[in-house]
């Protein structure tokens, strides 16, 4: 399977969060499936470092260490994936979580969020709590 993580998952699997159901760190660790992680999101979580953002105090050149360690592959955002966004109904506000959603269509592959409103956008996204 081909699982685009949102930027929490991403950032409670490198982080090794007990956030992160068991299951769902089973899955990322099963060979089987392959891992991608948006430059939306790496995008996203310097923008909050910068802003001094509590729970995004990263360092970002090791976190993308430890994602290539984890056999993450990054998904650049590419103009197909903006594209998408013009289909995309007025569910979410936040601009990452809607490329996201916009790159999964796109590719197309699952995203796994933890968030309830993504989730509504599709079946092929996986709301994990």
């Amino acid at each position: 399977m081909r699982i685009l993580l949102d930027t929490h998952l991403l950032l409670w699997a490198v982080g090794d969060s007990h956030r992160l159901p068991n299951s769902v760190r089973e899955e990322l660790e099963d060979p089987s499936n392959a891992l991608f992680c948006s430059s939306a999101s790496l995008w996203e979580i310097a923008i909050k470092t910068m802003l001094r953002r509590p729970e995004f105090e990263i360092d970002i050149r090791a976190f993308r260490k430890a994602l290539r360690s984890m056999s993450v592959a990054e998904l650049p955002v590419v103009g197909d994936h903006i594209e998408a966004l013009f289909d995309l109904p007025d569910l979410h506000r936040d601009p990452f979580d809607r490329l996201l959603v916009a790159q999964s269509l796109a590719e197309p592959m699952s995203l796994w969020t933890n968030d309830r409103v993504v989730a509504q956008y599709s079946d092929s996204v996986t709301l994990v709590s």
